[in-house]
């Protein structure tokens, strides 16, 4: 089957308006977006972005959100204005956001005033131009917003001081507009989102998503779950972050095209706060990881609910455990669909189908999506045999941004993506991965490399060397390990991870320290980090 991949985000965007505009859309905190509400304020958003900034179709525009109704209104408004989205994470230290907004030439930011204290810090000292602040509640109505937003800022103080030398605030970008957005011409082939990742190895790079990579994805995922995702009659739980290229095609993409609600879930840390915000919900689809799993099936007030709608779960973005599996479909009557994909594949490579579940694969690849594996010649292994998996399809990115080494590096001339994750695939198509190649961690669906750790950790005066390794946990799949060589005898395990704490996001900070004399080597000094793990 051929499927049409020639249309923009913004087209599918615009006809799902047409087809679904009294339907709800997006649900946050109490308050629903129709798609025609969505259509009316991207298109403000759009047309402030044109009418009121300097920004051109292809330049860069930083959206610093959680799950909240500011996000989709300010990416599908910047698509409809040309723009380029640059998705990224709340939870980044300045320095990281720093590298992310300087790395992609960003010209623009839009932030929520609770984490834009970071983002004060480093935008002087980037490209930025435009930065667009919104507070949790500004698009709900007017009295409850101001109610909301006053409890958040002053009752809770959930927003640190900050103070930008010029910056709009959404509510006022959105109020500015003096005539209609202009439709920006774009093609499938021009990039739409650049998805920062560390790839298979090394600092984060931008892989370029294109409007064809993104819908093309859509469309495989739609048709490859056709029995089971159904047109203007499903709720979708969404607790992972938007920003987060799995739930973003899910959500944005994938259930926003055929014209479905999306239950917006801004902290899934709050377990309590997260089950409140399910009860008496009609929700059919819950999209989440194995740590969220495990997390709610502990919870006494979560196994209450009715999951009498559900129709499917699934999990992507970490390794899902047998013991999560079985617990969630204890629970809550379904069984998982766990899938598999990388962000330069945007993302979804393969998923179990719903009704041909192989637990302990990752399912069958998507349509016109070719998968194989390959050894360290490069020559193309039999079924049953472990090697390295390589992807190869529409939805594999146009490449790393302003990285022609390292595109060349994972993505041949033919097409053919190479993921750096060991796999098998078995004679009826199931993929198994058995193991990655690099050293990347996986907590909980978040990549950590740990070159970029160790180099955090040896800026401290007292650190002569530090290793790091991924141990396996059940909650997070697994967690950051620093074995470290110290010149002072005194240092603790706690100075060490407070340091950390200092310059990386809380989920790359070591759970655990060990000291050492010495750490062990090859013959050319390079550190062993696999006998560390071992």
């Amino acid at each position: 089957m051929t499927l049409d991949c020639n249309r923009t985000i913004a087209e599918v965007f615009a006809d799902a308006c047409r087809e679904f505009a009294d339907s709800r859309a997006f649900t946050c905190l109490n308050h629903t977006l129709s798609f025609r509400d969505l259509d009316h304020l991207s298109g403000r958003f759009a047309a402030y972005l044109q009418q009121h900034t300097s920004l051109k179709p292809g330049d860069r525009i930083a959206v610093q959100l959680p799950n909240v109704l500011q996000y989709p209104v300010v990416v599908f408004g910047a698509f409809r204005a040309g723009l380029v989205v640059v998705n990224t994470n709340p939870l980044y230290t300045a320095a990281e956001l720093k590298h992310q907004l300087t790395d992609s030439g960003a010209k623009a930011l839009v932030v929520l005033a609770n984490v834009a204290s970071h983002a004060a810090e480093v935008v002087p000292d980037t490209d930025v131009e435009e930065v667009i602040v919104t507070e949790l509640a500004d698009l709900h109505p007017p009295l409850k917003g101001t109610l909301i937003n006053l409890v958040v800022k002053y009752v809770k103080k959930m927003v640190p001081e900050f103070s930008f030398d010029n910056s709009t605030p959404l509510k006022k970008a959105l109020s500015m507009a003096k005539r209609e957005w202009t439709p920006h011409s774009a093609t499938a082939d021009d990039v739409a989102v650049l998805q920062y990742t560390g790839g298979t190895t090394g600092v984060a790079k931008g892989a370029m998503l294109t409007h064809r990579n993104l819908v093309a994805n859509m469309l495989q995922v739609n048709l490859h779950m056709q029995e089971v995702f159904r047109k203007n009659q499903d709720v979708f739980v969404a607790p992972l972050p938007l920003y987060h290229i799995y739930a973003y095609t899910i959500h944005c993409m994938c259930a926003f095209s055929l014209g479905n609600e999306n239950l917006l879930i801004p902290n899934p840390r709050d377990i309590p706060g997260f089950v409140k915000s399910l009860k008496g919900v009609p929700f059919s689809c819950f999209v989440g990881l194995n740590t969220l799993f495990n997390a709610l099936c502990r919870n006494e007030d979560f196994k209450k609910l009715d999951f009498s709608h559900m129709r499917l779960s699934s999990s992507g973005g970490m390794a899902l455990t047998h013991d999560a599996a079985k617990r969630w479909e204890e629970v809550t009557g379904t069984p998982v669909c766990e899938g598999y994909g990388l962000t330069e594949t945007s993302p979804v490579v393969c998923i179990n189908p719903r009704h041909a579940i192989k637990l302990g694969t990752v399912g069958l690849p998507l349509p016109q999506t070719e998968v194989k594996t390959i050894d360290d010649n490069g020559a193309e292994l039999p079924a049953g045999e472990a090697g390295e998996l390589c992807v190869r399809g529409p939805q594999v990115m146009k490449g790393y941004w302003q990285r022609a080494e390292a595109t060349a590096e994972i993505l041949g001339e033919d097409g053919w993506l190479k993921t750096g994750d060991i796999a098998v695939i078995d004679a009826e198509g199931y993929v198994k991965i058995v193991d990655r190649k690099k050293d990347m961690i996986n907590v909980s669906g978040f990549k950590v490399f740990p070159n970029e750790v160790e180099d955090a950790l040896t800026e401290h005066p007292d650190i002569v060397e530090a290793a790091v390794v991924g141990v396996e946990d059940e909650e997070t799949g697994e967690l950051v390990k620093a074995f470290v060589v110290s010149s002072n005898p005194a240092l603790t395990e706690q100075e060490v991870r407070q340091f950390a704490r200092q310059s990386l996001t809380a989920y790359k900070v070591p759970h655990k320290v060990e000291f050492r004399d010495e750490l062990p080597k090859t013959n050319v000094g390079k550190v062993l980090r696999r006998k560390l793990k071992d």
